[in-house]
């Protein structure tokens, strides 16, 4: 029990890093009803791009800046596949997604690179697990707050409207278009910074870091609405629930090694738990069609995309 307990503040560290990587994976998932691929590949750009500054003598802070940066231009080009070419946009996900896979490998020069914080000025480190806790909750409250006023303004709104309905958007004069490519460049630049704190955290830069991220986003935005959903539907309660799905997702990572059971399953875990949530909503209009929500009288209902 005590490995348990000692293990269970690095598990909050990394679940508030991917928490960041959730964030970023609602914006195209519940704001946009966009099924975005792109971040398997994404994430590891944001790590490739501030690693590889930080050996060159770079500000941390700029290496963060530069790795935004990159994963908005990674989500613009994922954008751009699908509303200049029509490409539908799991496709266009994919698409860039294999691109990123020979981009990332040229920036670091090889499958992997390491920039240790015994080497290097870092902002986050698994080597002092409190102050890493208190710098991923400070990222993720700061975006919170960030994103929760962003998408209150006339633009904000227009990309939850987007997301809504595309064509009554369009009706109303909204460019879709546009709304698709700057949420996409939006989401994919927070899972860039997610990254590049991931790969202070562990000291190094992998090709694989993203495989799965995609799996592991989804889980921890359908664990942390379960969670928050009872207390609310505010839009930054929602979004506080993604980093906070994101927490519960690794202190149940690892509980499940502290078991000892094949961790080798813990993916298909992770896959099968997102399938499950996801098929309980379809079932639940399949079993309860005539069931509608119902508002107060003279009330404005709304929401986030396929979330309202």
């Amino acid at each position: 029990m005590a490995q348990l307990i000692n293990a269970m503040p690095g598990a909050i560290a990394q679940g508030l890093i991917w928490g960041i990587m959730a964030i970023g994976l609602y914006i195209t998932y519940k704001v946009l009803d966009f099924a975005d691929l792109t971040v398997d590949g994404s994430l590891c750009t944001g790590a490739a791009v501030c690693g590889i500054l930080l050996i060159n003598g770079v500000n941390v802070w700029v290496c963060m800046l530069v790795a935004f940066a990159a994963g908005m231009l990674a989500g613009g080009v994922t954008g751009l596949f699908h509303t200049l070419l029509g490409i539908p946009p799991i496709l266009s996900g994919i698409l860039t997604q294999l691109m990123l896979w020979s981009v990332n490998l040229k920036i670091m020069g090889g499958a992997t690179i390491a920039f240790s914080s015994r080497n290097y000025s870092v902002v986050i480190t698994q080597m002092e697990l409190a102050q890493a806790i208190l710098v991923a909750f400070g990222f993720c409250a700061v975006l919170i707050v960030l994103l929760y006023f962003f998408f209150g303004t006339e633009i904000g709104c227009a990309l939850r409207a987007t997301g809504n309905n595309e064509k009554m958007s369009n009706a109303q004069g909204i460019d879709v278009r546009f709304a698709k490519v700057l949420g996409l460049m939006l989401s994919n630049g927070l899972v860039a910074l997610s990254g590049a704190l991931l790969g202070q955290y562990q000291g190094s830069a992998d090709i694989n870091m993203g495989r799965g991220a995609i799996v592991i986003g989804l889980a921890a935005i359908i664990i942390g609405q379960s969670v928050v959903s009872a207390f609310g539907s505010n839009f930054a309660l929602k979004l506080s629930g993604a980093a906070l799905g994101g927490v519960i997702y690794y202190m149940v990572y690892t509980f499940v090694i502290w078991l000892g059971l094949d961790t080798d399953l813990l993916k298909m875990l992770s896959a099968l738990v997102v399938a499950f949530f996801l098929g309980a909503s379809y079932w639940k209009k399949t079993c309860f069609p005539n069931r509608k929500k119902t508002a107060p009288a003279g009330a404005v209902t709304g929401g986030e995309g396929k979330d309202a």
